[in-house]
């Protein structure tokens, strides 16, 4: 019986749990109605894919849109369009904002801050703190709540936990799966001699692969001790990786795509502190490790780590410098570029960037190009070459490591909830982006 569909994306390739190859995609409401030879139906729109690629929406499960109290760098807004340009349908946001994210109102001023504002939907981390151990069962749990994030080792903010029973108190209290920037203080703080003024190539010198994996050992250990589920986020080292394929009990991983993509020494000759992160781009060997995390299967999802700066925090002098670059714009082309050149599958690619965090998080109607779920789609030519540049960022920040960087594989459409909000690089209509659902 012929169907009407709101929107019908006809002749495309569907990458999906059933493999990858070309079918149609009825959507009504929001969400997928119908997926197969659909020509016999109509629809209000017809997109014409064909040629192109369809794949779930990206959801970035790990952003820094620095609202409130750093907008002049970032907001909701501008971080979301960003994010739509780039096939990001879902963010998850974090709490290292001014004032930090450690209360229920916080939480949901940050929610009505974010609804029918952001053009991609939105959950937002709350930071976990000596203060507010007891409140992590609540504060898990509220509308909008991405989970509990915690930071290790210090970066950009306030929310240091480096005292070690109040991290064992926080892992005791959590039953959602937590993230975790694990980087040792102590170390960090004994290492700091190693900073060479005016140079960001130190920066991985002085946080280097044991500061890592020291934190990481004991996040792990805790987890164990407490029968947690613990996310370990922005890997960096071979040795972690190798210590965590020992530990999936307990942990999952992330990897970013700047530590896939930059490499040092040659990065910090080019870009200077652009390319200074927290935790560092590192070597090719460590590079080399966290490609076979990805291979063998150890890694389970790919975040941006989002985390503009403007220029005049990225042009101070080492290490005064900011640590931080944007990413969630140019997340998707720089993977897909990746595609192209054969060191993933498209299919792995998708379980990375949006099967993964929907398995890991819990989150409801996302993730899958499915039946009765949200029509969260990225629409991508994998074979449409273009150079990556400044001009295009919409952050507020103005800028990207990757100007000037060919890829092959480009967004050209993105849908969110079964709107189309992009299309070949234009914003369409009015912000709609909602807080997304847990199970």
């Amino acid at each position: 019986m012929a169907q009407t569909f709101e929107i019908l994306i006809k002749g495309g390739t569907v990458v999906n749990h059933d493999g990858v190859g070309q079918r149609d995609v009825g959507i009504s409401d929001g969400r997928i109605v119908a997926l197969g030879d659909l020509g016999g139906h109509s629809a209000g729109e017809v997109i014409d894919a064909k040629g192109l690629t369809i794949i779930p929406g990206v959801i970035d499960s790990q952003v820094h849109f620095r609202e409130p109290g750093l907008t002049h760098k970032e907001d909701l807004e501008s971080g979301s369009r960003g994010a739509v340009l780039g096939g990001v349908t879902t963010v998850f946001e974090m709490p290292n904002t001014n004032p930090n994210t450690t209360t229920p109102e916080r939480l949901a001023e940050k929610v009505a801050a974010a609804h029918h504002r952001m053009f991609c939907d939105f959950a937002f981390y709350v930071g976990g703190t000596e203060d507010n151990v007891d409140d992590i069962p609540e504060l898990e749990r509220l509308p909008g709540s991405a989970g509990i994030k915690v930071f290790i080792g210090s970066s950009t903010g306030t929310l240091l936990v480096d005292k070690p029973d109040v991290l064992d108190r926080i892992i005791q209290k959590i039953s959602r799966r937590a993230a975790f920037h694990a980087e040792d203080e102590g170390r960090l703080n004994q290492r700091k001699d190693l900073r060479v003024p005016g140079d960001p190539a130190s920066h991985p010198i002085w946080r280097d692969e044991f500061a890592a994996l020291m934190a990481t050992r004991q996040l792990v250990g805790l987890a164990e001790k407490h029968n947690k589920r613990v996310h370990v986020l922005h890997i960096s080292t071979a040795v972690e990786m190798e210590f965590l394929a020992h530990h999936k009990d307990w942990a999952s991983v992330e990897v970013t795509p700047h530590h896939l993509t930059l490499v040092a020494p040659e990065c910090y000759e080019r870009l200077g502190t652009y390319c200074q992160m927290n935790p560092p781009v590192r070597d090719a060997k460590n590079q080399a490790g966290i490609w076979a995390g990805i291979a063998n299967g150890v890694v389970d999802v790919l975040g941006s780590d989002h985390a503009p700066h403007t220029r005049e925090e990225k042009d101070h002098a080492y290490p005064e410098s900011h640590s931080g670059m944007t990413g969630v714009q140019t997340l998707l082309p720089i993977m897909l570029d990746h595609v192209a050149a054969g060191r993933l599958s498209i299919e792995r690619l998708v379980d990375l960037t949006s099967h993964g965090p929907q398995r890991l998080f819990g989150l409801r109607g996302k993730g899958r190009i499915a039946v009765g779920y949200d029509a969260d789609l990225a629409i991508v030519d994998l074979k449409r070459q273009e150079t990556i540049s400044n001009a295009q960022v919409a952050s507020r920040a103005g800028w990207t490591p990757y100007d000037g960087c060919q890829v092959t594989g480009w967004p050209i459409g993105t849908l969110v909830r079964g709107r189309k909000v992009m299309w070949d690089g234009e914003i369409l209509g009015v912000a709609t982006g909602e807080a997304a659902r847990f199970y």
